[in-house]
């Protein structure tokens, strides 16, 4: 409410043209139906920037690549894990983290194409984990294809929620070898619940996260918290002087 009462007073004030900045866009994970009755909640927030009459949307690694189809207006979809060469951001933190020998993990299906982009920018190799999800904190995780044995490996997501899935992910790294002193990486850390005991609990030497959203980091020794301040900054400029955004976006 507060994000629409603002952009109401931009408009009414005037504005030649108003973008809603969302490093964190809530609902973005309920972006489909999973049985009848249920809402899908990343649309009704898209319709109702469109109704505020936002001109542009910009957000962080949003769950789904689908919400710039959702949206009225115009979607930069950026991402905190630039190439090494731009905005300091998660890959330019965990560098010194990753270790020669060590994998890269994407935690489920849908986090593919974001652990290749951390493999690519880090030079490491990828593996991937194939989960179930149970409920909406049970994950069954049971299979992974790559070699993980004798290697370090680092669980990268676009959001850690519950915790469940990091936990199932690292269960299965360790049961086919890996390395105790996992790296865990995430743009949005909601860790809800008791989501950061039971990361506390988990061999992890390291969680990697944005502060898109407030983090109590004394409530958790391991959480490393990475600023998209110089990002969204960078962004709101070239978007100011009409420049692309290169370098900055999601691969799609």
């Amino acid at each position: 409410m507060e994000l629409f009462l603002l952009l109401d007073a931009c408009r009414r004030a005037g504005a030649k043209r108003i973008t809603a900045v969302l490093p964190y866009f809530g609902y973005a994970r309920q972006d489909r139906r999973g049985r009848a009755g249920e809402a899908v909640g990343a649309r009704v927030v898209a319709d109702a920037l469109a109704g505020s009459r936002a001109g542009r949307l910009v957000v962080v690694d949003p769950h789904t690549a689908a919400l710039e189809a959702m949206c009225g207006m115009p979607v930069e979809m950026l991402t905190a894990v630039p190439a090494l060469t731009a905005v300091p951001a998660l890959a330019a933190a965990l560098a010194p983290m990753a270790r020669e020998d060590a994998v890269v993990v994407a935690p489920d299906l849908g986090a593919v194409k974001l652990a290749e982009h951390y493999a690519s920018l880090l030079r490491r190799p990828v593996a991937v984990v194939r989960k179930t999800r149970v409920t909406g904190a049970t994950v069954r995780a049971e299979e992974i294809a790559g070699d993980v044995d004798g290697r370090p490996a680092i669980i990268v997501d676009d959001m850690i929620s519950t915790g469940a899935t990091i936990e199932a992910a690292a269960g299965v790294v360790l049961a086919h070898g890996g390395v105790p002193g996992l790296v865990v990486v995430a743009t949005h850390g909601l860790l809800v619940g008791a989501a950061a005991s039971l990361l506390g609990r988990l061999p992890v030497r390291c969680v990697l996260t944005t502060d898109s959203l407030a983090r109590d980091q004394s409530a958790m020794p391991a959480l490393q918290v990475q600023s998209v301040a110089p990002l969204l900054a960078d962004a709101i400029g070239r978007l100011h002087h009409n420049q692309p955004l290169a370098g900055l976006l999601i691969r799609t």
